[in-house]
């Protein structure tokens, strides 16, 4: 390998960030002589060799889950001993097979799209779009409202007869209480009578 021939970048010496730079560009171009020279033993390891070894990796991940979802142990017992002894032989292979079962069975594809639309369908009935749930408040407070109405007018309706009974009372007792005589003294009498009712309906 002739590294004379390469020599420095060319150029004049710089320094800082674009001498940097030209090293890198130097240093790259040797690494390339170096690979491609006559005198490499791995000429033509790069690229390729990557890509092949990626593959390679990816093969393997396959056939490991492969192997994982479908395990295949076929015991050849029948084939390679004698008659007499078959049925032990078969015996053994069908107790090796229940022993054997993969733990996780492949799940049919059409169960699980029937499941999944089912789901889908249950998930759709139980949210509620925001117009809905809007609808649902909106009506709540729509009947809150109507009660509190209803009370405040029941409320308001009671206060109003009482008004009513109180008044007509006070009209009663001031009625009794102004009658005069005829000479316009008031009437004692009809004042005395209304307070021992008074005092009656108390006791």
């Amino acid at each position: 390998m002739n590294f004379a021939a390469l020599g420095e970048p060319k150029g004049k010496r710089c320094y800082g960030f674009s001498a940097g730079w030209s090293l890198a560009l130097f240093t790259f171009s040797l690494s390339k002589e170096i690979r491609n020279g006559p005198d490499c033993e791995i000429k033509g390891q790069g690229f390729a060799i990557w890509r092949k070894q990626k593959i390679q990796r990816a093969y393997k991940k396959l056939l490991k889950k492969e192997r994982y979802v479908n395990p295949q142990k076929n015991v050849g017992y029948t084939e390679d001993y004698p008659e007499h002894l078959k049925h032990l032989y078969l015996a053994e292979e069908e107790m090796l097979r229940k022993h054997q079962k993969p733990k996780h069975k492949p799940v049919v594809l059409e169960e699980k799209e029937t499941r999944t639309s089912n789901n889908v369908i249950q998930r759709k009935l139980k949210a509620k779009t925001s117009n809905q749930k809007a609808k649902e408040d909106y009506e709540k407070i729509k009947t809150e409202r109507n009660e509190k109405k209803e009370v405040s007018k029941k409320r308001r309706e009671e206060r109003e007869k009482a008004q009513k009974l109180y008044k007509q009372k006070k009209m009663e007792t001031y009625k009794i209480l102004s009658k005069r005589t005829r000479k316009g003294q008031p009437n004692l009498n009809l004042q005395m009578e209304y307070l021992l009712q008074k005092i009656e309906q108390k006791a």
